[in-house]
């Protein structure tokens, strides 16, 4: 039996870097893009064909990957006219690694089960560097026998492969893991707009923290925007941090658990969302607590290091 054809949803800051380790993979690729035609045309000079409607991908694909920014997208894609269901065949299996809503994945599983359609979820881990290079985290939410199945096409563009349990659970994980993350980023920014207002630069917290037992990746790529003003040290937008931490939010409630540090975290996010810059990325976030507290990030930067 040859290799399944692909087909690939979503080809942002992620998605490109996937897609394309999948081609380099040997598997035939059929891609659709959205407004912005240069990952798909970086495709196309791969070897990758083009769909015009998800429903088209059904029809010709084995297995459909979505990378998308949020459920809203993901259900659309799947139940639309023109959606995978509309062309969906007994056997199709539809991998989804957005960062989603785990009842909207649950509910998801279920309509298009009764079609013969399985649903794998493997939210992704790290950063668009890693997509481009094949080595993403991948959490997987799946059963064992399926696992099995899909396991050689994640191995494409992931570096470490985790089954989490079945359907639902990898979105759950990753949700966790974005509570974590999203949670840094509030703490990061208070912390060095605090030392800031009292007289400690930037780069010294840097300087004590990082290769301290409180350092970390996150913490490194955090202080690389803050210390170095490098706006691509990690690429991903406040609106999907916002989006998340809002996830997380539901999750918990839908759990009957007190959650009172994300309630904190969200306000950060939800105020610069509010102030439409929902598109600066997440080490931005220092910023805007620092302009909050009257404090120019940027300036206190160059104070240190006079």
């Amino acid at each position: 039996m040859g290799k399944p054809v692909i087909g690939f949803i979503g080809l942002g800051l992620m998605g490109h870097g996937m897609a394309k380790n999948i081609r380099k993979g040997g598997y035939e690729l059929w891609v659709k893009g959205n407004v912005n035609r240069a990952p798909v045309e970086s495709l196309i000079d791969m070897g990758a064909h083009e769909c015009t409607s998800p429903k088209q991908m059904a029809q010709i694909c084995d297995i459909i990957h979505i990378c998308l920014s949020n459920s809203a997208q993901v259900e659309s894609v799947i139940r639309g006219a023109d959606g995978i269901l509309a062309g969906a065949r007994e056997g199709l299996i539809v991998i989804d690694t957005s960062t989603a809503d785990p009842t909207s994945t649950l509910a998801l599983a279920e309509e298009m089960s009764a079609k013969g359609v399985s649903m794998v979820d493997a939210p992704l881990g790290r950063t668009p560097k890693e997509a481009e290079e094949g080595m993403l985290d991948a959490m997987v939410g799946c059963d064992a026998a399926l696992f099995d199945t899909v396991q050689p096409v994640i191995d494409c563009w992931a570096g470490s492969i985790t089954r989490i349990g079945d359907v639902g659970s990898g979105h759950k994980m990753k949700l966790i893991m974005n509570f974590l993350a999203m949670g840094y980023g509030a703490l990061f920014s208070e912390a060095v707009v605090l030392g800031a207002k009292v007289g400690i630069a930037p780069q010294t917290v840097r300087k004590v923290i990082g290769p301290s037992r409180m350092g970390n990746g996150f913490f490194e790529t955090f202080m690389r925007y803050v210390c170095d003003r490098d706006r691509d040290a990690h690429k991903f937008s406040i609106t999907n941090a916002s989006k998340d931490v809002r996830y997380v939010a539901q999750m918990a409630a839908d759990a009957g658990v007190v959650n009172v540090m994300g309630a904190s975290i969200k306000h950060y996010y939800t105020h610069v969302e509010a102030i439409g810059s929902g598109a600066d990325y997440v080490p931005m976030l220092s910023d805007h607590v620092g302009r909050l507290n009257g404090v120019d990030m940027a300036e206190a930067v160059k104070k240190g290091q006079d």
